[in-house]
């Protein structure tokens, strides 16, 4: 199994293009965040989990040729605002797109992509199949996905668990019902938005602690703000288990 984070960072406190802070200054790669996806290559197929406003851009810049099904965690426009832009994978696949995501979710995107479900066909919209999903695993290509619920305030999230593999953004709360899925993981994956306290995200800090409560190999934190600070400098306040994830940044399993 292959990984590549194909963005993250996070609208939360994004700031406008004239910021003179160190972080939208700096001229680390590493600090350049676009919004949080992820894409996993298992069994020869290419599953993307979330397209963000920066979809196009992430694909083109990991030169993306196929993708196989969309997944989606939630309704957020940072998580979904790209979709438009499988019209592409359309074009070259000569296929409809799988899409994943839960009842609620699909509601949210039959509202801001009406026409892609209206009933007159307009040329060139993307098309799709819609799979519904819940809090039960699921197979895509005979690739199974365990569904995590987790919590972003009040609005339930999925994260999903696929191997050794477990993809958690967007959370504040886990149950203990749901880490007992989680716990066994090889890599998990957590956000960690900033140091400060925040409604719906965990902190830099939290995320620490639920690393080391459910004792994966390794660690890495997306979803993560500029208010969190420069990559370099962050990553040696972490013990040598976890990572600060950045964009195009590849793993294995």
């Amino acid at each position: 199994m292959e990984i590549t984070f194909l963005g993250t960072g996070t609208s939360q406190g994004v700031p406008i293009i004239a910021c003179t802070c160190k972080v939208c200054q700096s001229s680390n790669t590493k600090d350049n965040r676009l919004r949080t996806s992820i894409m996993i290559k298992e069994a020869g197929y290419n599953f993307v989990i979330d397209t963000g406003p920066d979809f196009r851009q992430q694909m083109l810049r990991e030169n993306v040729k196929n993708v196989d099904a969309i997944i989606f965690t939630h309704e957020h426009k940072d998580h979904t605002a790209g979709f438009d832009d499988i019209r592409a994978f359309n074009y070259i696949q000569k296929k409809k797109m799988d899409v994943y995501a839960t009842e609620r979710v699909q509601s949210a995107i039959k509202r801001e992509f009406a026409y892609i479900f209206s009933d007159f066909k307009y040329p060139g919209i993307p098309e799709i199949n819609l799979h519904t999903i819940d809090n039960s695993p699921f197979e895509i290509n005979g690739v199974k996905f365990i569904p995590i619920e987790v919590l972003h305030y009040k609005l339930p999230v999925l994260g999903f668990r696929i191997n050794d593999f477990t993809y958690i953004t967007d959370a504040n709360y886990i149950s203990e019902t749901e880490k007992e899925k989680i716990k066994g993981s090889k890599v998990l994956v957590l956000n960690a938005l900033r140091k400060e306290e925040h409604l719906s995200h965990f902190t830099f800090d939290e995320a620490i602690e639920l690393v080391k409560e459910l004792k994966p190999e390794t660690a890495y934190f997306t979803h993560i703000s500029h208010q969190l600070g420069l990559h370099d400098e962050v990553q040696k306040e972490l013990p040598s288990t976890i990572k600060l994830a950045f964009d195009g940044l590849k793993i294995s399993l």
